[in-house]
């Protein structure tokens, strides 16, 4: 029985070459099998150079020669990186010289200074929650509040004033806390706060004037730093809302008050990627020059990777 309808006939298709056709992935951008024993540098170069691969090396590549070129490179970032345990990693690049200013929302500053205080840090939500508990650590907030406090009537930004407070303090595991190694090295840390997201708003120490006064200095601040980033990088690790927002009114600002800032290189690496950072970090500020790259994977994994390689690019 014959169909009914039309088919179409292939019989007299126009071929191409395969050896004259472009392709978009060749041998010569394969993986190299590891052997046992090789060193970093090693692996890193055997990595495939194709996509993320690709991508990889080209942030690598950009951290470096804003490195050697002396650019800005910022790391902003949630809390998340430290609740994985990356402080050692990210403190390490920023006493290299990797990374000029790190910028932070506001749960940062609450596992970074308990990591400091007792060395561990993230309480299980769900059993404190039901216990009518969770959030209510005191000593956490009593340092936090009063360093905030004591800070800002002097005149600092908020996480400078948390910062220095850890350093006079000298805690326990202090060598462990971010914000003191910006103090100690003696480059800005920022840390922007929206009022009743951390757990430390919740107790009567809380002075909502005194954080908000702090917060927006270092939003200033946090201005200045992306007025510079020129050839430089910005990486967004983990913040999914309030630093891809911050980012963005900060480089409008700076624009709006005549600094060049339309070459530059920006990442975002999250194990999920969200709306807010892709548009606010990836692409609408690169648009007019630049980069944007996204890398997906645990913060765990994907960030000592990426700073292995620039250490091992860098030395």
């Amino acid at each position: 029985m014959k169909s009914r309808f039309d088919q179409i006939d292939p019989g007299k298709i126009k071929t191409v070459s395969l050896k004259e056709r472009k392709s978009t992935v060749g041998v010569d951008d394969f993986s190299r099998t590891y052997t046992k024993g090789t060193t970093f540098g090693n692996f890193y170069e055997a990595l495939p150079n194709i996509l993320a691969g690709r991508d990889f090396r080209n942030i690598v590549q950009s951290i470096v020669n804003a490195f050697h070129e002396k650019r800005m490179s910022v790391l902003a970032m949630g809390a998340h990186p430290i609740k994985v345990g990356l402080s050692p990693i990210i403190i390490s690049l920023i006493e290299r010289g990797v990374f000029k200013a790190v910028a932070m929302n506001g749960a940062c500053i609450i596992h970074d200074v308990e990591v400091a205080m007792a060395g561990h840090t993230s309480e299980e939500v769900v059993e404190e929650l039901d216990r009518g508990t969770f959030g209510m650590a005191r000593e956490t907030a009593e340092f936090i509040n009063g360093a905030i406090r004591e800070g800002v009537s002097r005149g600092l930004g908020l996480g400078e004033s948390v910062g220095r407070k850890l350093l006079d303090e000298n805690l326990p595991y202090t060598a462990l806390s971010i914000m003191a190694a910006g103090s100690r090295v003696g480059i800005p840390i920022t840390v922007h706060v929206a009022i009743g997201t951390d757990v430390i708003h919740m107790h009567p120490s809380t002075d909502g004037a005194v954080i908000g006064e702090g917060s927006y200095r270092d939003f200033k601040i946090f201005s200045s730093i992306i007025s510079k980033l020129q050839g430089g990088v910005y990486l967004n690790l983990g913040s999914a809302v309030i630093l891809p927002e911050m980012f963005l009114k900060a480089l409008s600002l700076a624009r709006n008050l005549g600094h060049q800032v339309d070459r530059f290189t920006t990442v975002n690496m999250d194990f999920l990627q969200h709306y807010r950072p892709t548009v606010n970090v990836v692409n609408r500020p690169t648009r007019k020059g630049g980069k944007g790259y996204s890398l997906t994977g645990h913060h765990e994994i994907m960030f000592p990777l990426l700073a292995a390689a620039v250490v091992e690019k860098i030395d």
